[in-house]
C-alpha cells in the first residue's frame, strides 16, 4: 500500500484535534503530505432559506477570515517540522466538499475525526464523518472522539 496524500477535514472542534494527531503521525510514517481542509457550511445550500445576499457576503467574509486564523493555528505542535503541508478553505456542504477534495486531489486517505452525537442531534445534524466513511473511494480512518469530562 502506497500512502502519498492524506487529507485531514476539520471542524476545529476537540473531536478534530483528536484525530489530527493520528493524521500527522500517520503522514510522518508515509512520509505522505498533509492536506488539511475546513469546509465552511454553505447555509443557503443547507437550508435553502433565501438571505439577502449583501449581508451572506458579509457574512462568509468574516467566517473565512476567521476559519483563516484557525486553519493557521491548526496543529502547530503537532506538525512543527513538517514541510509537506497545503491548507485549504473551502465552501459547501461538509461532506461533499471533502468527498471532492479527495477525488481532485487524489488523495490516498482521509483521516477524520467522529463527535459522537446520538439521538436528536444526530438526527438533526447528521454525520459528515459517517458519510464521508460511507462514499470515499479511499480507505478513511475514523477516529471517535471520546468526553472523557462525561465519564464521571
Amino acid at each position: 500500500m502506497e500512502i502519498k496524500r492524506i487529507l485531514f477535514p476539520t471542524d476545529f472542534s476537540e473531536g478534530s484535534d483528536n484525530a489530527l494527531t493520528y493524521a500527522a503521525d500517520m503522514s510522518r510514517h508515509y512520509g505522505a503530505k498533509l492536506y488539511i481542509l475546513h469546509v465552511m457550511y454553505d447555509i443557503a445550500k443547507t437550508t435553502g432559506w433565501y438571505v439577502p445576499h449583501v449581508s451572506m457576503d458579509e457574512l462568509y467574509k468574516d467566517m473565512e477570515a476567521n476559519a483563516k486564523k484557525e486553519i493557521d493555528r491548526c496543529g502547530v505542535e503537532e506538525l512543527r517540522g513538517f514541510k509537506d503541508i497545503e491548507r485549504s478553505i473551502v465552501k459547501g456542504i461538509p461532506s461533499d466538499e471533502i468527498l471532492k477534495f479527495a477525488k481532485d486531489n487524489k488523495i490516498d486517505l482521509i483521516v477524520i475525526g467522529t463527535h459522537g452525537r446520538k439521538g436528536l442531534d444526530r438526527v438533526i445534524f447528521g454525520s459528515t464523518a459517517a458519510r464521508v466513511v460511507r462514499d470515499a473511494t479511499c480507505p478513511v480512518l475514523s477516529v471517535r472522539y471520546l468526553d472523557l469530562r462525561s465519564k464521571r
